[in-house]
């Protein structure tokens, strides 16, 4: 073979080696219905339930300030009660999301009594898309402003498996 078409032949080679198919981080699932998701915050373990089985387990980070229900927006903690995850976001600044649909009247009618809003934009995610910020989250045990996080590849398969109108039990 000569130098050229040597050349020719490697260029090819390196550029076919450079087009495997991105990652797909929509996944699909079809396994049993997720009827309900528990979130235990005192142990950091979310639950993915059919009925009274449990599908998956999770590790999760939480607010940064977990301990008690979130009462005010900026305190830093994730709500505790039922909720239902309400919405989807496959372009989420943290690896895809599902919203929860904290607040609810309950919430809304506490902090107003306190003369606050109660926050929203509650939801379970993945790892921020920033390279900066994941770092810091990679180092820090409940980071988020009071959401649920898991990891990026934890969180493609939950969002497959979780649809919206689905309760969240979120319990101390």
């Amino acid at each position: 073979m000569d130098r050229r078409a040597f050349a020719a032949s490697a260029a090819a080679s390196l550029a076919l080696a450079g087009c495997s198919a991105p990652s797909n981080k929509f996944q699909n699932y079809y396994g049993p219905r997720v009827t309900s998701v528990v979130v235990n915050k005192g142990a950091r373990h979310m639950y993915l339930l059919n009925e009274n089985d449990v599908l998956r387990k999770y590790k999760v980070d939480l607010g940064f300030a977990p301990l008690g229900h979130k009462r005010i927006e900026g305190d830093g903690k994730t709500p505790e009660g039922t909720y239902w995850i309400n919405r989807r976001n496959p372009n989420s600044a943290f690896h895809l999301s599902l919203g929860i649909s904290y607040p609810n009247a309950q919430d809304i009618a506490r902090a107003r009594a306190l003369g606050k809003s109660p926050g929203g934009e509650i939801f379970i995610h993945g790892q921020p898309n920033i390279l900066r910020d994941r770092s810091r989250a990679e180092r820090l045990s409940d980071w988020t402003a009071g959401c649920i996080a898991v990891k990026n590849g934890e969180m493609e398969e939950i969002y497959a498996m979780v649809q919206n109108g689905t309760p969240i039990f979120l319990n101390a």
